[in-house]
């Protein structure tokens, strides 16, 4: 049995899935060009909110790291100073997590 690929049967009843005739495929083309701007529109929407929230993440990032920008900044001007100003510095070198004193100890070895 041959079945028209263009029609389907729902409920019993044929439904024709082509528009037939002038205005059936003006209409068509009218609904697609719609369905097409209203898509554009919401997808400019989501991108508009995804830039604003950015731009508040990056703002609210930026006011919480001020204060170690600012040292770290301190740090590089003045590298033998102590860095967060309660730690003391030590006063030996550090190789591969080693300290390294150049004092020796109290036994003299």
């Amino acid at each position: 049995m041959y079945t028209d690929p263009s029609s389907r049967r729902l409920h019993g009843r044929q439904i024709h899935i082509q528009p037939k005739g002038f205005f059936g495929k003006l209409f068509a083309v009218i609904a697609a060009g719609g369905l097409l701007v209203l898509g554009l529109m919401f997808s400019v929407v989501v991108v508009a909110v995804a830039v604003v929230g950015g731009l508040l993440f990056w703002g609210w990032m930026w006011w919480k790291t001020r204060e170690l920008r600012r040292r770290m900044r301190e740090q590089m001007d003045n590298p033998m100073q102590t860095p967060f100003g309660d730690v003391p510095a030590s006063g030996g070198r550090v190789i591969e997590g080693e300290v390294i004193r150049s004092e020796q100890d109290s036994t003299g070895r």
